[in-house]
């Protein structure tokens, strides 16, 4: 097993006081000589490489402590890994902690390609380890030569469990951090003073490494759908390095930004309020893209407690957006997501064309805003298409609220139900009426069962995994059926959107990528099958 290790700098690789980072070449020749040793007593099959060619011009020594990390610095990373994509079947790279969780949103996504449906059509195929700690790995009391392993630490720990993870063949960015492995697009940084410095609030971990080391088959991410968007086909990896290259070339002019709602004077007589000042300042500095960290649910102040669009941070937020500033309305709490639906001081938000990210973190929120921006031009992406993907889970950064997949959420019980993100259409897969597709009064434009038996219900919801839509009895009798079903595989997806044509529900093969049974309430939505 061939694993490439990527030192970017970063608390792990800091040596000196105060500290600072290693060079590329000084830490792979302490790596070789004080650590590789030992993993090849538990890996005697392990080869290990070191990518001493990737530096950061910002940094003196080719290393950046991540606190001075930026977009294009994401950029060299994924380079990097699609440079060397044949060479090697994973990737440990050593990162710091400050800025851990932006690269772990950033790079799956600068390692994929999307069409503007948000169907994935290049993706990785390999491990892609994300690691650092909160103390440096090696003891090196005057030069930039460590002599020793650094005493009582978690740097050895993680880069074990980084090690170990990626040999595992997970086709995805992840971080491993106190023997925890998680998702990429899922961790924050919870912790400064203790070894679990990090967690994913609303996801749990993929594996862990105790003993063994061991995996959560029932969370995995899957496999690319097949080789022709898998990174490893050369043609998938070419067309992702030249979007990799006009992403690189857009971020330096892409200004995205974040602001935090706080206790903030404003006031509604005069139509002022300091929030509103700083939105219009972000919109004046050519700020493409807005994530708001707003309260609990998604409450953000509107600048006017009892008319929120008389207040100025209303009409400022109103006014970025139709200036086409792309704004997220996240929340600043760990667990839990946005509900537009649980207070009046959140409720306004979508009227003045904020987006509903559910339970993505804010840092995967900039970051996402801010690679998708970056290859809007590239793909020919308009606006409303990156709104679209934003309200997508891409690589697994967010719940999925509008799908069901077979190679992942299949199945709707009785009780459960999609939604777009707008509330304009819920299918629901109602305990005793079955499956009901509603819009946003309530009034039912689809019901899947023309009759029901209080013996049948309630039922399930699900896609199978020859791409067949079928609804079971509780005693698991064929109840309906799309009969789409094809010989073999055929990873598909339930899907529900809804636009100014009306209301669609699909079900999409994203192999064949092709459609093959809808309900619209458009007719040129059920002619287009």
């Amino acid at each position: 097993m061939k694993i490439m290790i990527i030192n970017t700098g970063g608390t792990i690789s800091c040596v000196g006081t105060p500290l600072a980072p290693m060079t590329a070449r000084a830490f792979a020749d302490a790596f070789r000589q004080l650590v590789e040793p030992a993993l090849l007593q538990a890996f005697p099959d392990l080869t290990l490489s070191y990518a001493t060619d990737l530096t950061f011009p910002q940094s003196a020594t080719g290393m950046l402590d991540s606190t001075n990390l930026q977009p294009t610095d994401w950029c060299l990373m994924a380079e990097h890994i699609l440079t060397h994509y044949e060479d090697v079947d994973g990737w440990v790279v050593l990162h710091g902690t400050d800025t851990m969780q932006a690269s772990g949103m950033a790079l799956p996504l600068l390692l994929s390609r999307f069409a503007p449906d948000g169907t994935r059509l290049a993706g990785l195929s390999k491990p892609v380890i994300l690691t650092g700690s909160q103390a440096p790995l090696f003891y090196a009391p005057s030069t930039d030569s460590p002599q020793a392993l650094n005493f009582n630490t978690d740097a050895f720990q993680n880069v074990c469990g980084a090690i170990a993870a990626a040999q595992s063949g997970i086709p995805d960015v992840c971080v491993f951090f106190d023997s925890l492995l998680f998702r990429g697009s899922r961790v924050v940084k919870t912790d400064t003073g203790q070894f679990r410095g990090f967690d994913a609030p609303n996801n749990g971990p993929l594996g862990r490494h105790g003993i063994r080391f061991t995996l959560d088959a029932r969370v995995l991410p899957p496999a690319p759908v097949s080789r022709t968007a898998s990174l490893d086909d050369r043609a998938a990896r070419a067309a992702t390095a030249a979007q990799l290259v006009a992403i690189r070339n857009a971020l330096p002019a892409l200004r995205v930004a974040e602001l935090s709602a706080f206790p903030a004077p404003y006031h509604p007589e005069q139509g002022t309020a300091l929030l509103a000042d700083l939105i219009n300042g972000f919109v004046a500095q050519g700020v493409r893209g807005l994530v708001l960290r707003s309260y609990g649910a998604g409450n953000f102040p509107s600048g006017h407690p009892r008319t929120p669009e008389e207040g100025a941070i209303y009409k400022a937020l109103s006014a970025a957006n139709e200036a086409g500033v792309i704004i997220m309305d996240n929340t600043q709490v760990q667990h839990g997501a946005v509900d537009y639906n649980a207070y009046a001081a959140g409720a306004w938000l979508p009227g003045i064309g904020a987006l509903n990210p559910v339970d993505m973190t804010p840092s995967a929120s900039l970051a996402k805003l801010t690679v998708l921006l970056a290859a809007a031009e590239a793909n020919g992406w308009r606006l409303a298409d990156v709104k679209f993907l934003m309200q997508l889970p891409l690589v697994g950064e967010m719940a999925d609220l509008s799908r069901l997949d077979n190679r992942g959420n299949a199945m709707l019980a009785p009780g459960q139900s999609l939604s777009t993100f707008n509330g304009a259409a819920r299918l629901t897969n109602h305990p005793e009426k079955g499956p009901l597709l509603t819009d946003n009064n309530g009034q039912v434009v689809w019901a899947m069962l023309e009759t029901t038996k209080d013996t049948e219900l309630p039922g399930t919801l699900r896609v199978e995994a020859d791409g067949n839509l079928v609804f079971m009895s509780r005693n698991n009798d064929l109840l309906w059926a799309s009969n789409t079903a094809v010989a073999g595989r055929a990873p598909s997806q339930l899907r529900l959107t809804a636009s100014t044509e009306g209301i669609l529900l699909e079900l999409y093969d994203y192999a064949a990528l092709k459609r093959t049974w809808c309900f619209a309430t458009s007719e040129k939505e059920t002619k287009a099958l």
